[in-house]
């Protein structure tokens, strides 16, 4: 936008115009035909009138459909800021202005309350009563004429999602976009996988459902905090926040399913479940442990898991559950507060009605689990046999790991060839080696290289012996698991319960243990480290103290 300093019109001075031009898609600004012409044409126009050009006001590639324009909002303000500097906002039509009638007219009425008309100089109908009328019911035509193009555009982006092509921009990071076949004039593009990003998503979930070996599992922002620490970077060069992090986790799309349509353009808000349109792309994460992430989150969300089953003194809380209503076990003490029983929490509350209910001695219930645990799973013989099958999978995983390792030893030897190309063009003379731009390409492309070596040798670190379950690992796992769970205090006791199993069943004859091998493998993995919980609120407050006590 330029505007001169331009003095307020007389009655014998020419008028002042402010030429706004404006072009809807960024095809259309990159292309530098539209607006070049929109200026030629409004330039001819205000020397034909003899009128005074006092400044340009460009918005490329944004719509018409609201009043959210940089450039636009600039010559409003200027307008009714008390003395405009100019008389006239000129346009090619009135649809460059505006597309919805309705901001069309409230602008209208705010220029002409600061004496400035808008002008169209291929709809130039004049002022009168008559010229008005016209001119809403083009600007209606206009707004419909937009709705019906934004609506065929949808279509034909939801058409090529379906036959498996990319609409977006940018890639989601760990993928690259790529030219696959072209139809006519138009090149179709797919997602695949980029190698080196990958293996950071790869890391990303790794820390999020086992830890760094070092820890149990990470919450969001402990892995972030990870990352950032340990020098991760987004494809930006950016370090990783909590959102960006939370929404990579969550999106279907490194399982191989990216939704396309599933928001409204203009309002953000969700479409139902039906619109979405489901494009298979190659997964970086395979389904099991991409729901296994997702059902993760959901069970540490403090809306679904009350603080109480992670901070709360008793071992059992969110596990003991009622056999027969299949309802929790809630705490009930004595009159004097020295005997504690788990009951039915729905007989406690409701009635014999919605439970006949049972209540078990708290001491006696827990020490029953624990022990059970100790003596029959927690053997390095029972616990070989539950993972038998997935130690047999361990192949098919450095099968897999093997594949990354070729595509990442092809980056990583790209990048490297690139610089002795660059090195060599610099040692023939053919180039300046002080030229800024040769060194900032040097110096990207250093950055490349380290990054794909990194990603190598983190893939290749996964196929060394030691990351493999063998005797040695389950016979330690056992060890720490079986004094953690017998003798620990309650809070990193319950956390290692909840870890291990998802429930227990107490009747009246029986009490049933429920668990998962897939959480097994996992613990063995992290070498009985403790799982980490995810912080929760805490009701009272360090009055006046320092919280790092």
């Amino acid at each position: 936008m330029t505007l001169p300093n331009v003095t307020p019109a007389n009655d014998d001075a020419p008028l002042r115009a402010a030429l706004y031009m404006r072009v809807s898609t960024g095809r259309q600004a990159d292309s530098d035909l539209s607006i070049p012409d929109q200026l030629r044409q409004l330039t001819a126009y205000c020397a034909a009138k003899g009128w005074e050009i006092a400044g340009e006001f460009i918005d490329a590639g944004l719509s018409g459909t609201d009043d959210n324009r940089p450039q636009l909002q600039r010559m409003l303000d200027l307008a009714t800021s008390g003395e405009a500097p100019f008389d006239v906002v000129l346009v090619h039509s009135f649809s460059r202005f505006a597309r919805d009638h309705i901001r069309l007219e409230m602008n209208v009425r705010k220029l002409r309350k600061h004496a400035i008309r808008l002008v169209s100089i291929s709809q130039d109908y004049g002022d009168d009563p008559m010229a008005v009328m016209v001119r809403q019911v083009f600007a209606v035509f206009d707004e419909y004429q937009s709705k019906e193009n934004a609506k065929h555009v949808l279509r034909a982006m939801q058409e090529n999602a379906r036959q498996g092509f990319w609409n977006g921009a940018a890639a989601p990071f760990g993928y690259k976009i790529i030219a696959t076949e072209q139809r006519g004039a138009k090149i179709k593009k797919r997602l695949a996988v980029d190698p080196v990003e990958a293996e950071t998503v790869r890391l990303i979930f790794k820390l999020i459902r086992e830890g760094d070996g070092t820890s149990g599992p990470m919450g969001v922002k402990a892995a972030v905090t990870w990352l950032n620490a340990n020098g991760y970077r987004t494809r930006r060069g950016a370090r990783w926040g909590i959102g960006p992090l939370h929404k990579l986790i969550t999106s279907t799309t490194y399982k191989g399913e990216h939704r396309f349509n599933c928001n409204d353009s203009k309002t953000r808000e969700r479409k139902p479940e039906g619109e979405h349109i489901v494009v298979a792309v190659d997964p970086i994460i395979d389904a099991a442990t991409f729901d296994a992430v997702q059902a993760q989150l959901k069970s540490r969300n403090p809306k679904a898991t009350p603080p109480r089953t992670v901070t709360g003194p008793i071992l059992l809380t969110g596990l003991a559950t009622c056999a027969t209503c299949k309802g929790g076990m809630t705490l009930r003490t004595g009159k004097s507060g020295r005997y504690r029983y788990y009951v039915c929490a729905s007989a406690a509350q409701k009635g014999e009605t919605a439970c006949t209910g049972r209540a078990l001695p708290m001491d006696k219930l827990d020490d029953l689990i624990t022990a059970r645990l100790a003596d029959d799973l927690l053997t390095p013989e029972r616990v070989e046999k539950l993972l038998g099958a997935l130690i047999e999978r361990q192949g098919d995983r450095d099968a897999d790991r093997a594949h990354r390792l070729t595509s990442l030893k092809a980056k990583l030897g790209e990048a490297e060839e690139r610089l002795k190309r660059l090195y060599a063009v610099i040692e023939s003379g053919a180039a300046d080696p002080s030229d800024p731009t040769l060194k900032e390409r040097i110096a990207a492309l250093r950055t490349e290289r380290e990054i794909a070596k990194t990603a190598y040798e983190r893939a290749a670190a996964e196929l060394r012996p030691e990351t493999r379950i063998n005797a040695e690992k389950i016979a330690a796992f056992t060890e720490v698991m079986r004094t953690n769970v017998t003798d620990g205090p309650v809070p990193f006791r319950r956390a290692w319960l909840r870890a291990m199993i998802d429930n227990v069943e107490v009747d009246d004859e029986e009490v049933r243990i429920h668990g998962r091998r897939s959480v097994l493998e996992r613990l063995v993995m992290g070498g009985g480290a403790a799982p980490a919980g995810v912080p929760s609120f805490v009701r009272k407050w360090r009055a006046r103290k320092d919280s790092n006590l």
